[in-house]
């Protein structure tokens, strides 16, 4: 700061606070991505008191500090002329917010399926098309997507002009003008807003999970146990469900990144998260397809094993392995080596013998490819990265919990 200042005298500097665990639009569930709308829109209204604008409003504006929005793009922020009566990003915002809520509200397409093709989000004429003829009037998809499309057929491309600042003598007026602005894209947003308690393939899981009530308590006693003796400070929950030992490891003092699939889930882990104040920040990640490196030369978002890798002291991989062997194919060794890259000291996993029911409906009657799967072979397996500190074996299930130790570890 004051190598700076004695450079440029009377200069600025903003810094916004390190986050831990960057995280993409992509990877987040429609809850926060609403939540980071939110702050955008709080944020260019806030400033217009000073004469400030937001002069773009991206997604990746935003990072999320366990469940919570911050606002980290400090070059975002310009001086802007108060008799200018519009908000220059509005039309971004509506591509890169409400439209793609609005397709996975109405239609169902994945965030991740959105981003990950369509970086700065939907245009409106990619809504419309989507639309029966009937649903192109409906008042929403009519003022966010008809409207614009069937206004753009009108203007040609070329002209340069619909680009020109024009100014209002009228200063009130102006201002009067742009926060109608804001208040119309709040509302929008607002209508848009994720609802709670939908169900999915995965988010009754705690509810109707394989275990019965003291193998499950026996469970979270060895969880708890692991996290008391090694005190992780950063666990990842991988395959998390809805939080619930997300939420014990953040209870136990550690930064939580939960991942899972399923989108329901990942939102409930959300709002678990913000009604608990618990430092978890959920993700939808599969762990079998990670979320790849992209933009210019892959460079502009790192993967999430990039990110990922080394950067944890602490792994959870509960009620996962079956799902990785069976559903994903992946081999033993395999899982346990990227665990072994993913912690720099716990893993907390559980094993689930192919004599499970719930590994024998994954196998669709191809159990007879696991037989040689069992906890010796297990255990052989994970000697190759890991030292087994102790086991549990839950009582009235073919599940065995394992605490382990990685090589090299202090």
């Amino acid at each position: 700061m004051n190598s700076i200042r004695a450079a440029w005298p009377g200069a600025t500097l903003f810094e916004h606070e390190c986050i831990l665990f960057p995280s993409y639009p992509l990877e987040w569930p429609p809850e926060m991505l609403w939540e980071a709308g939110r702050l955008t829109l709080d944020l260019g209204r806030a400033v217009l008191a000073e004469d400030y604008g937001l002069k773009d409003a991206a997604p990746s504006n935003v990072l999320f500090r366990g469940s919570e929005p911050v606002f980290i793009d400090m070059l975002s922020f310009e001086r802007r002329n108060p008799g200018d009566p519009a908000w220059k990003p509005c039309a971004q915002f509506i591509r890169a917010f409400l439209l793609p809520l609005l397709a996975n509200r109405r239609w169902g397409l994945p965030l991740a399926d959105i981003f990950t093709t369509h970086r700065d989000g939907l245009e409106p004429e990619e809504i419309y098309r989507l639309c029966r003829p009937w649903e192109r009037l409906h008042p929403r998809i009519l003022s966010l997507a008809s409207i614009p499309t069937w206004l753009s057929r009108r203007v040609s491309p070329d002209n340069q002009k619909i680009y020109e600042t024009r100014l209002l003598a009228n200063v009130e007026k102006a201002r009067y003008i742009v926060e109608s602005v804001f208040t119309r894209m709040r509302r929008a947003l607002d209508s848009l807003r994720p609802a709670a308690q939908k169900k999915s393939t995965w988010s009754d899981y705690m509810s109707a999970h394989s275990y019965n009530d003291p193998a499950f308590a026996a469970k979270e006693r060895f969880v708890s146990e692991a996290l008391a003796e090694f005190k992780p400070a950063r666990v990842l929950d991988a395959g998390a469900n809805t939080g619930h030992f997300s939420a014990l490891a953040a209870q136990a003092g550690a930064a939580v990144v939960a991942v899972d699939l399923d989108p329901v889930c990942v939102g409930e882990i959300w709002r678990r998260a913000c009604e608990m104040k618990l430092n978890i920040l959920p993700l939808v990640v599969n762990l079998a397809r990670p979320t790849p490196a992209t933009g210019w030369r892959n460079q502009e978002s790192l993967s999430f094993l990039d990110r990922a890798t080394g950067t944890f002291d602490g792994v959870l991989m509960l009620a996962l392995l079956h799902h990785l062997l069976v559903t994903e194919r992946i081999p033993l060794g395999e899982i346990l080596g990227l665990a072994a890259e993913l912690t720099t000291a716990l893993l907390v996993i559980e094993f689930i013998a192919p004599q499970d029911a719930m590994f024998q409906r994954l196998t669709r009657g191809r159990v007879h490819l696991h037989t040689v799967l069992n906890e010796t072979a297990f255990a052989e397996a994970c000697a190759a990265h890991f030292e087994i500190v102790r086991t549990l074996s839950l009582p009235g299930t073919r599940r065995t919990m394992y605490c382990l130790r990685r090589k090299g570890a202090r």
